[in-house]
Formats: C-alpha cells, sequence, structure tokens
C-alpha cells in the first residue's frame, strides 16, 4: 500500500527539475498522491508544465502570493478555485521565497526597507496567509503544511541577508501555527535542507563557497540531493509523522549540529 495512496495535495513553488518543490513532488507522486500545482508567471508555467504532465498531473493554478486581496491570482482565490474542484485536501507544500538579488550582496545593514518587507511579505507572511485559507478545507481526518528554511535562519550566513531573517520569522511561524491548527488535527512542519544547486541557490552570492564549505564539514561530508529531501518531505506529509508537529527537520548531512569544525575540514 503506498503511502500517500488516497492523499491530495497542492505544491507551491516549483520552478525547474532541479527545484526542491520538484523533488518532493516526485516522491509523493511515486507513492500515490494526487498534486496541484500552482505558479507565479507564465514564463514559469512553460518551464514546468512539461515536467508535471510526465508524472501524469495536469491541475495547475497560476497564483501570487504577494499581498494583494483583490488579484484574480491571489492565495485566497486560487484556494478557492481548487475547493471548487475538490472538496478538501490533505497537505500544502510552501516552496516560496523571495528577495532582490542585488540587496543579498554585502552586509545585512545595507537592507532597504522595501525590500525587507517584500522579502517578509512573499517568503514569511504568505505560509501565514495558506495557513487561514487552507485550515478549513483541509481533511478532517488530519493533515499538513510544509514549507522550506535553511541555517541562515539560526546562524549568519555569507550574501544570505534579510532572507536570513524571513527564514527566522518563518520557522518561528511554523512553531505557532502548530500551536494554532494543532485542535484541527493539522500538523505543521519545515524542511531546512542544506545548500543545494537549486534556481534560488544560485541567487546567492558565493553560493560555490558555501556549497564546498558545507560538503567539508557535515558531519556525513555531503551535501542533500533531491531525493534525500523528497524522502524527508514524504515522511513529514505522511502518516508515518503522525505524532509530528512545530518541528525544524534538518536534511543537511548534519551541518546544523557542528559549532566549531575540525582544522583539517577548514583547509581548502
Amino acid at each position: 500500500m503506498k503511502l500517500m495512496g488516497n492523499k491530495k495535495g497542492v505544491i507551491m513553488g516549483v520552478a525547474n527539475e532541479r527545484s526542491i518543490a520538484w523533488g518532493i513532488a516526485k516522491q509523493l507522486k511515486t507513492h500515490g498522491a494526487e498534486l496541484i500545482f500552482t505558479y507565479q508567471t507564465e514564463n514559469l508555467k512553460k518551464r514546468i508544465l512539461p515536467l508535471i504532465e510526465k508524472i501524469g498531473c495536469h491541475e495547475i493554478y497560476q497564483c501570487d502570493v504577494s499581498l494583494n486581496q483583490n488579484h484574480e491570482n491571489s492565495i485566497e482565490s486560487v484556494f478557492k478555485k481548487i475547493k471548487s474542484t475538490h472538496k478538501e485536501i490533505d497537505f500544502v507544500v510552501h516552496a516560496l521565497a523571495f528577495s532582490d538579488k542585488e540587496e543579498l550582496k554585502g552586509r545585512y545593514i545595507e537592507t532597504s526597507r522595501n525590500n525587507f518587507l517584500k522579502t517578509l511579505d512573499v517568503s514569511t507572511f504568505s505560509f501565514t496567509r495558506i495557513a487561514k485559507v487552507s485550515k478549513n478545507f483541509i481533511s478532517s481526518n488530519g493533515g499538513c503544511l510544509l514549507t522550506l528554511t535553511y541555517l541562515g535562519a539560526v546562524r549568519t550566513t555569507p550574501n544570505y541577508n534579510v532572507m536570513g531573517i524571513a527564514k527566522a520569522a518563518l520557522e518561528t511561524s511554523v512553531k505557532y501555527l502548530s500551536m494554532d491548527l494543532g485542535p484541527k488535527k493539522i500538523r505543521v512542519n519545515a524542511i531546512s535542507a542544506g545548500p543545494m544547486k537549486t534556481l534560488a541557490g544560485a541567487a546567492i552570492t558565493g553560493a560555490r563557497h558555501v556549497f564546498r564549505y558545507s560538503e567539508k564539514v557535515a558531519p556525513l561530508k555531503n551535501n542533500p540531493n533531491l531525493d534525500q529531501v523528497g524522502n524527508a518531505a514524504l515522511y513529514l506529509l505522511s502518516e508515518l509523522s503522525g505524532g509530528v508537529t512545530g518541528v525544524i527537520h534538518h536534511v543537511d548531512g548534519g551541518l546544523h549540529a557542528v559549532g566549531v569544525p575540525v582544522q583539517k575540514d577548514i583547509e581548502f
């Protein structure tokens, strides 16, 4: 019996075949889940439509998570459309984040107010909005909300800057939402993946240095791949983790556990 048989959910944030969201989607589909996708722009739709059709999925909606309540493609409108087609869903995967690439360079202190607000809106508050919209739409038998974070939320990382602030707020949101939604049997968790060669990761200046550092310092001496992150998501979204909520689950080769690295591990 497949772990996600008779389960249905929404995947938000696939950009291409190297996206973490895509790695999650493939694992869920392999284990029997019915998937609904969202995309932000027509260019992104052109990229991901062939991917989802390849795994037998066809339901896709445009969704703009920026704070614009009157937009026909807003979170609220899109979930209303999904609800009109499906009586209920079992999970939502939130893999959405944005910040001005130029403002991720240099020092955090230089962050502009406009980019700070936009980064927190898209990367953090959108998850709370999704939770609010979907809470009465998720199966009465219980379900799960899952988001993605990174070690830069709790430790400084070069050129991560305001995104680290946003991820810190996102991780705290996970904890508070787990309290709010627990009585409805809705579990709320996050995956903190190590550095990966994704489209989002490529936007970070010096990403190659971070990737190499993690690979040398992490106890397992490697960075995660899409299958490993997808397997972790499968666990968190299935009944295997029925007693787990409010958790930041690390898939980073153990990097989060390292305080001071062994000297030989940082000699490049």
